[in-house]
Parts: C-alpha cells; sequence; structure tokens
C-alpha cells in the first residue's frame, strides 16, 4: 500500500521554480512582470504554482481559477474569486480604499456586494477594466502581489480580455506579478488562447516557459516519496514506461500499490483511485462531476439531498483519498481529469438527470450562487440536460445577467443560443416575452459592443428581412439605426441612407428619444459641404427633440454635433460657449460619451483654426478625463490623435511621439491607429529616417484599404505617400499618384485636408500642375492655417514655372510663424532664401537661412537641413546660429526642460509620467538625460540648480 496518494517532496522543476522566483523578484524591486506556465494535463502546473506560493514571503497572493462548463465559460470567473478574497480579507471599505476615485460600483459587475452596477453601455467594460487595474496596482503598492490565473485554456473571451488588459497596461513600475497557466494539450489550432499567447509573449516583461515532463530520477524520487521507500526495479520500469514521466499518471499507477495489474486505459487509469471509495462516495462524486471542476459545499448538499453532516461524512474519505480538495466554501476535483473521467463514465441518461437536478436546484435556490454565475451555470444545465424549452429560457436571462456584467461576449453567445433554439421551441416568444426580432436586434447591439462588427450587420440585415416597415416601422427604425452605426464603424458605404431611412420611419409627434437618437446621429454623420445645412437643422431638430423628452445625453450630443458644424475657422472663438453648455449639459447628465466628444470635437476645431496650444490643452484635459473615465482604449485614443496634431504642428515632436507611443500601448481601435501612426509617419520622414516612415504609412495603409473613411483620415495618407515618393527620389512615378488623387477624390470637399495634399503635389506634378492650379483656385481659405497653405501652395507653384515670388515668399513666412510652425516657416524661409539669392539680396538670404538651419537644426529635420546646407554652400552665404530654443540654455530639450519644471515641483516619476500621458520608463528616462547634462547626481541637486538659476519664475 501507498504511504501517500501525493509525493511530500517537491521533485524536479527546479529551473522552472527560478524562473518564477526572479520573476517575482523584480516585482519587489519595482518592475512588474508576467509569467505564462503551459503544460500538458496533469504535468504539474498546479503544483508548481503551490510550492511557489508558499516561497513567496511577505507578497500577497491572490489566486483565481477559470472554471469549465461544457462548452461555456464563467465570464471574469478567476477575477471573482480575487475580488471575493479581497473583500472578505479587507472589508469593501479596504477595497474601496484601493480603487482610483474610491468607487466600486464597477466592480459590481464581478461582485453584487459592492452595489448596483453602473448604467450599462460601451464605457462600462473599459471602467470595470480600468477598475480592476487600479485595484491590483493599489494592493502592488502596499506590499508585492501575485495575480494567479489558473487554467486559462477555459478562460472566456471577456477573461481573456481582462487579462490582456492588466498585462498590457499594468504600470512598469508595478510591485506586481502575474502567473498564468493553462493547457498546452487543449491548445488546438484554432483555440483562441494560443493567438493571446503569441501577441502578448512579444511584450518585454512577459516569459513563457513549458513545464517538462519527469525525468526517469525525478520519477524514482517521486514514487519514492509516495511509497514511503523505493520501489521495487522492476514496478518501476513498468510506471515509468507507462506514465512516461507525467507526475499525475504516476500518482495514479501507484495508488493501487504494486501487486494490482495496471490499468489499460488513461480512463481506467484516472478512476482507479475513485473506485476504491465506498460506493456511496463514488455516488456523490459522479454528482458533483456534473457541476464543474469546482462546486459549493451547499450547492451539492442540495443537489444530492443530504443535509450537511451527511454529506461532510459522506465525502470525508474522497477528501482523504486526495481525489478531492476543500476549496473555501466548497470542494474541486484534484484534477479536471479525474473530473473529466467520472462525468464521461456517467451512462446518458444519468448525465441528463443530473445537470436537471442541478438547474432545478438552481431554479428553487436563486441564492446559491452569485450572478452572473448562478444564470450562466442555470443555462448550462438545461443545455446539457437537452430540454429546448428551458436551456431557451434560461439562456436568455443568462443572457441579462452577462449584460449586467459588461461580458458582452458571453452575452452575445447565450442570444446565440436562444437563436440556436428558437424553431425548436414553438411558443418561445411567449416564453421570454420577446419575439425573435427583439432577441435579434438585442443580439446586434450585443455584437456592436462587442466589436463584433460582421456579426452585427448579419443580424441587423437578418432581422430586417422579417420585419415590414409599413406596419412595424419604430422596430425598423431602431434596426435601420443599428445597422447604420454598425457600418459606420466599420467603414461600410450606406450608413447614412439606412440612418436616413430611420428618420423617415419615426414620426414627429408625439416626441420620442428615439428620434432624437436618430436625428443626432445623421447629423453627425453628414460631413459633405452640400449636407452642411441639413446637418445644423437636424442637430437643432434633434436637440429640441431630446429637451422635450428628458433625454440630457443626446441633447448634450446634439449641442456638440451643432457647435462642432457651426464653426468656421476664421472665427473660431463664437462656439466656445456652446461647447462649454454641451460639457455642462452632459456632465449633469452623467453623459462620460457626450462629455468625450466635447472635448474630441472643440479640439478638432481649435486645431483646424490653427491654435495649436489651445488645441492642445483642450485635448490634454480630454485624455486625462477619458483615463479618469476609464475610457482611455476608445475616446482617450482618439483624444490622443488630437493632442499629438497640435504638437505635430508646433514642432514638439518628441512630445507628440510619446502621445502617440502611449496611445498605441493602449491597443485602440485600427481607424484609431492609423491616424496614430500616420502623426508618427509626418515625424519620421521629416527626420529623414525613410524606412521607419515605409513601415507606419504600410501599417496605417492597411487599415485605410479595409474601409471607407473620410478625408480627414484619407487625404493626409494621400499627403505622405506623396511625400514618401519625393524623399526615396521616385519623382517620375507622382503624376501618375496624383493623377489618381484627382480622378478619385473630390478635394474641393475639405479644404483643411485638401491644401497640404496641394502643397506636397507640386513638386511632383510635372504636367499636371494646371489642374492642380485650377483644383487650388475652387479651394476656399477658412481661418489663418488654410490661408498659411494656401500661400505655401503659391510660393511652391511660382517656383516650379521658374518665376520665385518675393511677395508670396515672405508672406508665407509670417504665416507660418504667427502660427508657430517651426517646420513649416523653416521651409518657407527656404523658399525664401531661394527668392533673394534670385533677386541677389545675399544679406536678406543669408538671414532666412540662418534662421532656417536653427528651426531645423532644432527639430532634427534633417533632409531640410540639408537643403538649407545645400543652398548655402552653392550661394556661398555664411550660415549664423540661430538663437537657441527655449529651455535649451543648460543643453536640455523642450521636453526635458518641460519635465525639470515638474522635478523642481517636487513630482515623482509616476506624478511626471501622469501629468505628461507619457509612460514611467519615459519619464524615468528623460530624468536621467538631466542629471546628466545638469551634471547633478540626485533629482534634489536638479531641482535646486533650476531653483538657483531661476529657470522657472516666469
Amino acid at each position: 500500500m501507498t504511504a501517500h496518494t501525493v509525493s511530500p517532496l517537491f521533485v524536479g522543476r527546479v529551473d522552472e521554480l527560478a524562473v518564477l522566483t526572479d520573476a517575482l523578484a523584480r516585482a519587489r524591486a519595482g518592475s512588474a512582470s508576467t509569467v505564462f506556465v503551459g503544460g500538458e494535463a496533469g504535468v504539474g502546473k498546479t503544483r508548481l504554482v503551490r510550492e511557489f506560493a508558499g516561497r513567496a514571503g511577505d507578497a500577497r497572493v491572490l489566486v483565481g481559477g477559470c472554471l469549465e462548463l461544457g462548452t461555456d465559460g464563467l465570464p471574469f470567473a478567476p477575477f471573482t474569486a480575487v475580488l471575493r478574497t479581497l473583500a472578505r480579507d479587507l472589508g469593501h471599505d479596504g477595497v474601496a480604499a484601493l480603487v482610483p476615485g474610491g468607487a466600486t460600483r464597477g466592480l459590481a459587475r464581478l461582485l453584487p456586494e459592492f452595489g448596483e452596477p453602473e448604467k450599462e453601455g460601451a464605457e462600462a467594460r473599459a471602467r470595470l477594466f480600468e477598475q480592476v487595474l487600479g485595484l491590483l496596482e493599489g494592493l502592488a503598492e502596499a506590499r508585492p502581489t501575485v495575480l494567479v490565473v489558473e487554467d486559462a485554456h477555459w478562460a472566456d473571451r471577456s477573461t481573456r480580455d481582462l487579462l490582456s488588459f492588466l498585462v498590457r497596461y499594468q504600470r512598469a513600475d508595478a510591485r506586481l506579478l502575474t502567473l498564468v497557466t493553462y493547457r498546452t494539450d487543449e491548445l488546438h489550432r484554432t483555440h483562441p488562447l494560443r493567438p493571446l499567447l503569441a501577441e502578448l509573449g512579444r511584450i518585454d516583461w512577459v516569459t513563457r516557459f513549458e513545464l517538462r515532463r519527469l525525468s526517469r530520477r525525478e520519477v524514482l524520487r517521486q514514487a519514492g516519496g509516495i511509497l514511503g521507500g523505493p520501489p521495487a526495479p522492476g514496478a518501476m520500469d513498468l510506471i515509468y514506461t507507462r506514465s512516461e514521466g507525467n507526475p499525475l499518471f504516476v500518482e495514479a499507477l501507484l495508488s493501487g500499490g504494486g501487486s494490482e495489474a495496471l490499468p489499460d486505459s488513461l480512463r481506467d487509469l484516472l478512476l482507479a483511485s475513485v473506485e476504491r471509495l465506498p460506493e456511496e462516495t463514488q455516488e456523490l462524486l459522479r454528482v458533483a462531476s456534473a457541476g464543474g471542476a469546482r462546486i459549493e459545499h451547499a450547492m451539492l448538499a442540495v443537489v444530492a439531498g443530504v443535509d450537511d453532516t451527511e454529506l461532510s461524512r459522506v465525502l470525508r474519505p474522497a477528501v482523504a483519498g486526495n481525489v478531492l480538495v476543500v476549496d473555501g466554501d466548497g470542494y474541486a476535483f484534484r484534477h479536471a481529469l479525474i473530473r473529466e473521467a467520472v462525468h464521461d463514465d456517467l451512462l446518458p441518461g444519468e448525465r441528463t438527470r443530473l445537470h436537471t437536478r442541478f438547474a432545478e436546484a438552481l431554479e428553487d435556490n436563486p441564492g446559491l450562487l452569485p450572478a452572473p454565475r448562478g444564470a450562466i451555470e442555470l443555462a448550462h444545465h438545461w443545455h446539457a440536460a437537452h430540454d429546448a424549452l428551458w436551456a431557451l429560457i434560461s439562456a436568455w436571462h443568462a443572457a441579462a445577467a452577462a449584460r449586467k456584467a459588461a461580458a458582452y461576449d458571453e452575452q452575445l453567445r447565450m442570444l446565440d443560443r436562444v437563436l440556436e433554439l428558437w424553431e425548436r421551441v414553438p411558443d418561445a416568444a411567449e416564453r421570454i416575452g420577446a419575439d425573435h426580432v427583439d432577441v435579434l436586434r438585442q443580439a446586434v447591439t450585443v455584437a456592436h459592443l462587442a466589436g463584433e462588427f460582421e456579426r452585427g450587420l448579419a443580424l441587423a440585415k437578418a432581422a430586417l428581412r422579417e420585419i415590414d416597415t409599413g406596419t412595424d416601422p419604430i422596430r425598423a427604425a431602431r434596426l435601420l439605426r443599428q445597422r447604420g452605426l454598425v457600418g459606420y464603424d466599420l467603414g461600410r458605404a450606406g450608413s447614412i441612407d439606412d440612418l436616413r431611412a430611420a428618420a423617415a420611419l419615426v414620426p414627429a409627434e408625439p416626441p420620442t428619444s428615439l428620434r432624437a437618437q436618430v436625428l443626432e446621429n445623421l447629423a453627425r454623420l453628414l460631413c459633405a459641404p452640400d449636407d452642411w445645412a441639413e446637418k445644423e437643422a437636424l442637430a437643432e431638430e434633434a436637440m429640441g427633440v431630446a429637451r422635450r423628452v428628458g433625454d440630457a445625453g443626446t441633447e448634450a450630443q446634439a449641442l456638440v454635433t451643432l457647435a462642432w458644424a457651426r464653426c468656421r475657422h476664421s472665427r473660431i472663438e463664437s462656439q466656445a460657449p456652446a461647447f462649454a453648455r454641451a460639457r455642462e449639459i452632459a456632465a449633469r447628465a452623467g453623459s462620460y460619451n457626450a462629455l468625450m466628444r466635447a472635448a474630441i470635437s472643440e479640439s478638432d476645431a481649435l486645431e483646424g483654426a490653427g491654435r495649436h496650444e489651445e488645441a492642445a490643452g483642450v485635448a490634454r484635459g480630454g485624455v486625462a478625463d477619458a483615463e479618469a473615465y476609464g475610457v482611455a482604449r476608445t475616446s482617450g485614443a482618439f483624444l490622443s490623435i488630437n493632442l499629438a496634431e497640435p504638437l505635430v504642428s508646433l514642432g514638439r515632436w518628441d512630445e507628440a511621439l510619446e502621445v502617440v507611443e502611449h496611445a498605441l500601448e493602449l491597443v485602440p481601435p485600427p481607424p484609431h491607429r492609423a491616424s496614430l501612426e500616420g502623426f508618427a509617419t509626418d515625424i519620421a520622414l521629416a527626420r529623414g529616417d525613410l524606412d521607419r516612415a515605409g513601415a507606419l504609412f504600410r501599417s496605417a495603409g492597411a487599415v485605410i484599404a479595409r474601409g471607407v473613411f473620410r478625408d480627414q483620415t484619407v487625404l493626409p495618407h494621400v499627403r505622405r505617400e506623396i511625400e514618401l515618393l519625393a524623399a526615396r527620389g521616385r519623382s517620375d512615378e507622382g503624376p501618375a499618384l496624383i493623377e489618381r488623387v484627382l480622378t478619385e477624390r473630390d478635394l474641393t470637399a475639405g479644404p483643411r485636408y485638401a491644401w497640404p495634399v496641394l502643397v506636397a503635389s507640386v513638386r511632383l506634378a510635372g504636367p499636371l500642375l494646371p489642374e492642380l492650379q485650377a483644383v487650388a483656385g475652387k479651394l476656399t481659405v477658412d481661418g489663418d492655417l488654410q490661408r498659411a497653405h494656401s500661400l505655401a501652395f503659391a510660393v511652391e507653384t511660382a517656383r516650379a514655372s521658374g518665376a520665385p515670388d518675393r511677395e508670396a515668399c515672405e508672406a508665407a513666412v509670417a504665416a507660418w510663424a504667427a502660427l508657430r510652425q517651426p517646420y513649416a516657416e523653416a521651409r518657407a524661409l527656404l523658399r525664401a532664401a531661394e527668392a533673394a539669392v534670385a533677386a541677389g539680396e545675399r544679406d536678406e538670404a543669408a538671414r532666412c537661412l540662418s534662421r532656417a538651419a536653427g528651426l531645423a537644426g532644432h527639430l532634427g529635420a534633417a533632409p531640410l537641413a540639408a537643403e538649407i546646407g545645400s543652398l548655402a554652400k552653392r550661394a556661398r552665404l555664411p550660415l549664423a546660429a540661430g538663437p537657441a530654443p527655449e529651455g535649451t540654455g543648460l543643453g536640455l530639450t523642450a521636453r526635458e526642460h518641460e519635465v525639470l519644471r515638474l522635478v523642481a515641483s517636487g513630482r515623482s516619476n509616476r506624478e511626471i509620467a501622469g501629468e505628461l500621458f507619457i509612460s514611467v520608463k519615459t519619464a524615468s528616462v528623460h530624468v536621467s538625460n538631466i542629471l546628466a547634462k545638469l551634471g547633478v547626481s540626485s533629482r534634489g541637486e536638479a531641482a535646486a540648480t533650476a531653483h538657483r538659476l531661476r529657470l522657472f519664475d516666469r
């Protein structure tokens, strides 16, 4: 007989344990890391984690596992378990103290004990993710923290998304180690965990290794620990051969004693330890196997029909025999393979009866499991019991529970199940209180929230085929609105047509929120010049209807649309009160979307007017609000675009690149990524890094090619393509590209983005120059920025014609200088110098070139600096050193000057990163550079130097 069922010796795994120990040491030192541990079933992943946790010292170890119910995972299961542990250990007030802002209503989506969840919507999921991350980082500030997520191969999509979020966006200096285990033998070619592992594996702070099987010597040590002494040599040969070094199989083979015959199959091997238990215990294990890998004591008692005392008595042999382990207030099979073997050994009739008993127990005792777990488990059991009626009803209720938890993917899966079962339940509509179209419409909404845009379009089309717009215009309007919005986000044509059709179907009287929403959506999407009057009228009507029905969120959205539509770059300040009013209404209504959109629209309008500093200020405030509201990845990414653009204009390129890098780390939606990469392309082009510019251009182009986008996305991309050709000396390809642009795009529709395209095109236009001039003659000039571009176009066309225009050059220089755009000013100065040289005015030419050289040098614009130097050399003109930009008197860049100001005010690296919207690592690099340039060894000395030199007196 064996002395133990599990070896008391921890055998092998020295290298693997060292990897985990090193990762925890890095976390203790303030360097967050993640380790993924893979391995086949039974190879010892859980044992490794437990041994490591036992050696973690003062670190807090939080463990949560993914649960498997047939084909259904439970949304956020490991994080719910972790939160329940923290609520028990710290209390609700203690948890609230660790969450940013102290608001825990978002966590109510994981644990109902935290109150009523905030209202649902696209931002609910983002806020939940931000709060979980903030909670973990708060814990890590108090003491090193280890988050363990076991059995990630069973993770549902919501769990995978949250895990990915935590790994990507944890603070670099957080004392946090994330440890994830998964079964490698479960990862078939299309398994959803496989791409996530590949993607996260490329991150610097992520380590991934696979747990190997034990060697013969290690199996011998394991067997000795189980038997209490060395096994017989002949038996050991057979055990090692049959187990192939899998620790679980070694335990199973030894558990019957050396004299027993070895089982003929893996199933028999796993069931051997079960079959030696008393029959009444085996019966209870068969019941428990239908409940999943883990089951609560109270649940098992209800399903088995026994009281607590009797249940404990009957299960004690299973715990003593190490078939079950006590897990909190419930039990778990020691290994999932044992549960699977027990469940697979059930007869079909037994399986159906057991799942029916579980379902009935959950319905009769709704408090046995928390939401949404209870609802989703109920749906699983009715489905496994092959009861179509109750499977459909419970899936409908489970979808509602998943919605409250912001588990949109699981909600969509439950709605798909309702649709699949619909034909098998004749009175399905009466049973759930919704007809087939209602289910389809809800599925469209959820698919949109889950980012399943193609699926959303397909569902909307299916629903519209079932509706007679004549007899059911309101539902048709709702579906058309949904399809239009999904199609717009996907960049598909026809979205405006859908919204027009929806508006035509919703009557003006009596006023409804639906009409206000449809009119506002349509107004927002209308952007062609011919539609401008209609855009304003629709926005005004939407605002009035929303006000009448008390829909403050839609009223704020409509006011933003109206303010943006009425903005003229030449009189931008006239709409400032409207934007302020929209923010006020949105704040009162708690409409985060409207607040974010107000910041997006106002910063965009200011940038279009050339008010770059003001645009950056509004966008920067919006980014901060987005992070506070928990929508940094969506609205925050869009606002990062609106922050990067004015920074590029102002020549603060390093700062712009930091904003772009930080936003891209948040994995924004593809259209946002394309725009962000576009600004990085502009800077790489200006600095002469053509390889990087080309790679970024191709990446953005891959996104743009897959959709239909507006001028603000497409025309800057076209301009970059033209500039890349010019930079690579492929001028001969220019005319064909320009002809295609003139044929395919109506440049007169968007002057703000068309002017830069025309300016860039002149250099490569050749015989097409008259056509460019004809287009320019049709473009309007609204505001100082467009005026500067029109002057630049006049300068370039005069130069291309061989007759430099001195007055146009001087006007362009003045225009760009007034806008504080140093790169454009330097280019204009180069053209002014060329004109001065042609006129024989050498002193003026030298002055212009010296100023241009100073600006280009500060920006690091090497190609432009080379052009300036070449002209000076050809014309034999001296280049005087220009005035150093502010902040560079000590050799500091403008960005380092800004960081030094914050250091001098006593800010930490984390606080600097938060204020400047950069990573903590980037802030640390800036501080290190500042210390080196100032010749000091500490932040305190740097601050003292800044105060002594009175750098920040202003």
